[in-house]
């Protein structure tokens, strides 16, 4: 299976619209445009396009091994950009387009958060900014850690225990991650090699994130930008939350592909 996207004949059948609040999609006769304008603390604002809206999981459409490469670029730099972005795969945990059970978080993508995001997952990595990243919380040796995880929380407070324990932790979780270094107002190349075992990210032909572990399928596609923040750390601050958005950002995809077995 092939799926091949370009934007000049507009947008395909094969994708559900998810747009709320001030969140826009246009067509600018070659891109497709993912717009947030004018956005509220007071109100959700998402543009987004997915394949998996109204399914079961067990029905999402992709599994390894695919290859993924999507051309984008975005409004404002890193930093400047408010809220959360990305496009890639994952499971869809948190019952945003769908009446699913909730679950713990397998993904696979390319990933931004702005400030005051703080999603500190991988120990070497800042909770926020523009990554490649994987997780599969699903896997058994991470749900059999989940009854350690109350007192785990206490403990990765303590700097010490934090460094000693927390890689452990997040081998378990199958967590890698990658900050991309790269001018995010021009336009780049990015790929996801998603292997059976193992998954591979580059952008522009240079490797950014190598063996990574790879999460099981299957998983829906999603790419989106919104104006939502989330702080999730390993010694227990969560915080959710919605960010002012003065003016217009967005995010803009010339082309996008996804291949089986490729």
């Amino acid at each position: 299976m092939r799926l091949e996207e370009g934007f000049s004949s507009g947008l395909s059948a094969h994708w559900k619209r998810y747009v709320v609040g001030n969140g826009s999609l246009e067509l600018t006769g070659s891109t497709l445009r993912f717009v947030n304008t004018d956005t509220s603390a007071c109100q959700y604002t998402d543009a987004q396009i997915d394949d998996y809206q109204g399914l079961p999981r067990c029905h999402f459409l992709w599994r390894p091994p695919l290859h993924m490469t999507v051309r984008a670029r975005f409004s404002h730099p890193d930093g400047e950009l408010r809220g959360t972005a990305g496009f890639g795969f994952w499971n869809d945990p948190f019952l945003m387009t769908g009446a699913r059970m909730p679950t713990l978080p397998r993904a696979i993508w390319f990933f931004y958060a702005s400030p005051p995001s703080n999603m500190k997952l991988d120990l070497y990595t800042p909770g926020h900014g523009w990554k490649a990243a994987t997780i599969d919380a699903l896997r058994p040796a991470a749900l059999f850690l989940a009854p350690l995880a109350p007192p785990a929380m206490l403990l990765m407070n303590i700097r010490l225990f934090y460094h000693t324990l927390w890689p452990a932790v997040q081998r378990s979780l199958s967590i890698q991650e990658a900050v991309i270094e790269v001018v995010m107002t021009e336009w780049h190349t990015y790929v996801i090699e998603w292997g059976t075992e193992r998954a591979h990210f580059s952008v522009d032909g240079q490797p950014v994130l190598e063996d990574a572990l790879s999460p099981r399928g299957p998983l829906g596609f999603v790419m989106w930008l919104d104006n939502q923040y989330l702080v999730a750390t390993p010694w227990g601050r969560l915080k959710w939350g919605l960010l002012d958005v003065p003016g217009q950002q967005w995010m803009e995809i010339e082309y996008l592909t996804i291949e089986f077995g490729a």
